[in-house]
């Protein structure tokens, strides 16, 4: 479902408690910020007007300098050494501040990414979980500088109102009239605000989404010849994205002129009230100069401020669109603070030794059920057992759940009913503990990054090249490394896109053999093989000992070397136990032969 037509707000803690975690996260980097941001602005703001005022009365003699020139002087060049240092200031708490905080907040959205089942789609796709990563995340630490400079212009303000009333009560109150307006402004225009930024977003994700699913389409929009069609639609989506992107920002430029013309309307409003008192006298040259770049300050800072006020309407939607993502996770998960650390050495990767705990003489599982959401597609009641250095097949017609059974199995979809045993232990959690090196799965069609075929076979496993030539050797790849451009160091491409699909499901069947599992499980491996090359991989797999294999396949020579066959049809189990017992007494499996064969 699209965000466009996504209406159900997600639960989900509010943008201000998000940014106050934040802070929290990294308060000296945050404190240190607000001290910088207050002597940038004081020396930016007030000090200059205070300079100005005197500088002009001096001038006019409207009042005598009862500190001299070169106080001026000085204190105009303290102004711009406050301003230096405030500036780096900035540097040294704002950089780490951008740094930090995306990156905790990354860490904890891919923590409970990766906590969902491995088969579980994520709600959006994943071009809009891009986007979230990038876009959205970066919104937060922004807004844990901004409201440093929102509370040190209140003040400003405050401080400015009081040297402006000191002068002319009703002058003040009478330019302060535009900053009211633009006030109202701000809060009428939130809603309109929050409704672009969501359809922009939405857009924006629908452009990289397209873009992910044809980069990992590129062979079937070939043999399709699709090419046209798929970039005229892409076309149709980035005309949709650009429109929606002009009337946000159309719309924030609008409502930024707005608040830029404040000042403007303040100093008109100056003009036409005190004009006759400044030739009276009693309204200074200074007064009035001080009057202008006070107002000017106040505009920038109302401009600021509705600025601001507008993009916490988007950071509302930004924070939707991450606990989105996340479905289901505590409301807290992700603002929880975790280590984040830039400059230290990349934490190495760790993997469980085997141990005698792991190794398996039976696996076995009873009334194992899962329907997909909404759906009576799925498995009930399916019961498997097998034994260390035997053959498994699960079989069956197209839709008859074999797959489904594998990935409920495995612990990637979520199991309804049902107990898995490791030997006499009961898994509580399949999805945690089928991993190497207690098992290894590869999919019917394997999952290849645009890397080295080294890299893709070990994953940041630490094995030796001898090592990586044996599991490739026993995954019948041995020739294919001889005709590749650079041997192991080949780039494959994306999803393997310059290998063919037997060369894609023997890199992943290699990547299975070095971790040297206790269960061997496949899906459909040799579906993309030709004949004689399975019957290699099947022999060698064999020729070792105590090897154990959990296979779902339709092909005869498998079928043949079986110990033991389940037939699935309708999510349930129709048949089980030898071939030959199979062809004798079910017609399932005898019309899966048939059609196997042909005939």
């Amino acid at each position: 479902m699209s965000e466009t037509t996504f209406t159900q707000k997600v639960p989900a803690l509010p943008a201000w408690r998000v940014i106050w975690e934040m802070v929290r996260f990294r308060p000296w980097l945050w404190f240190i910020d607000l001290l910088s941001v207050a002597l940038f602005r004081f020396c930016w703001q007030v000090a200059p007007a205070l300079i100005i005022k005197a500088f002009f009365d001096m001038l006019t003699g409207s009042a005598q300098l009862s500190f001299g020139i070169w106080a001026i002087v000085a204190f105009t060049l303290s102004t711009w050494i406050g301003r230096v240092i405030a500036s780096y200031g900035f540097y040294y708490a704002d950089v780490p501040i951008f740094a930090d905080i995306p990156t905790l907040l990354r860490k904890n959205l891919l923590r409970h990414i990766l906590r969902r089942p491995g088969a579980s789609p994520l709600p959006d796709s994943a071009g809009e979980a891009i986007s979230r990563f990038k876009n959205d995340v970066q919104e937060m630490p922004l807004f844990v500088i901004l409201i440093n400079d929102i509370a040190v212009g209140i003040i400003i303000i405050a401080a400015a109102i009081v040297l402006m009333a000191r002068i002319s009560l009703w002058v003040t109150v009478m330019s302060l009239i535009p900053v009211l307006v633009v006030g109202i402004v701000a809060n009428l225009a939130g809603k309109r605000i929050e409704h672009y930024r969501r359809a922009s977003r939405s857009a924006a994700g629908n452009v990289s989404g397209f873009i992910g699913e044809f980069f990992g389409a590129v062979q079937a929009v070939k043999v399709a010849t699709a090419e046209k069609n798929v970039i005229r639609h892409f076309h149709r989506l980035n005309d949709e994205r650009r429109r929606l992107a002009v009337r946000e920002k159309f719309f924030d430029e609008v409502l930024e002129s707005i608040y830029r013309n404040t000042s403007t309307l303040g100093t008109g409003v100056i003009l036409i009230l005190v004009g006759q008192s400044m030739r009276a006298g009693s309204f200074t040259l200074g007064d009035f100069s001080l009057f202008v770049y006070l107002l000017q300050s106040m505009g920038d800072l109302t401009t600021f401020a509705g600025r601001l006020a507008a993009r916490y309407k988007q950071l509302d939607v930004s924070v939707q669109r991450m606990y989105r993502l996340m479905e289901n996770a505590p409301l807290d998960a992700l603002v929880q603070h975790g280590l984040v650390d830039l400059n230290g050495p990349l934490p190495g990767v760790i993997y469980h030794t085997k141990d005698a705990s792991d190794r398996l003489n039976e696996l076995s599982a009873v009334n194992l059920t899962f329907h997909y959401p909404g759906s009576t597609n799925g498995i009930a009641g399916v019961n498997l057992s097998l034994r260390r250095g035997t053959l498994t097949v699960i079989t069956g017609r197209i839709g008859s759940g074999k797959t489904t059974l594998l990935r409920t199995l495995l612990g990637l979809l979520t199991l309804e009913a049902g107990e898995i045993r490791w030997n006499d232990a009961v898994v509580t959690s399949p999805g945690d503990f089928f991993v190497p090196p207690r098992c290894s799965y590869t999919a019917q069609v394997p999952r290849l990054f645009s890397n080295t075929l080294r890299d893709n076979i070990l994953l940041g496993l630490d094995r030796s090249d001898e090592d990586i030539y044996r599991s490739t050797k026993l995954a019948v790849m041995d020739r294919d490394l001889a005709e590749l451009d650079d041997d192991l160091e080949t780039m494959v491409g994306a999803r393997g896109v310059k290998l063919s699909g037997g060369q894609m499901q023997r890199a992943a069947a290699a990547r299975m053999f070095i971790r040297e599992p206790e269960l061997l499980v496949f899906d459909d491996l040799s579906s993309a093989l030709d004949v004689e090359t399975e019957r290699q991989l099947w022999e060698r797999i064999f020729a070792r000992a105590d090897m154990t294999c959990l296979v779902v396949s339709h092909r005869r020579p498998l079928l043949r070397r079986a110990d033991y066959i389940i037939v699935l049809r309708d999510g349930k189990v129709e048949s089980e136990g030898t071939l030959a017992q199979l062809l004798r007494t079910s017609a399932e499996m005898q019309e899966l032969w048939r059609q196997e064969n042909g005939e």
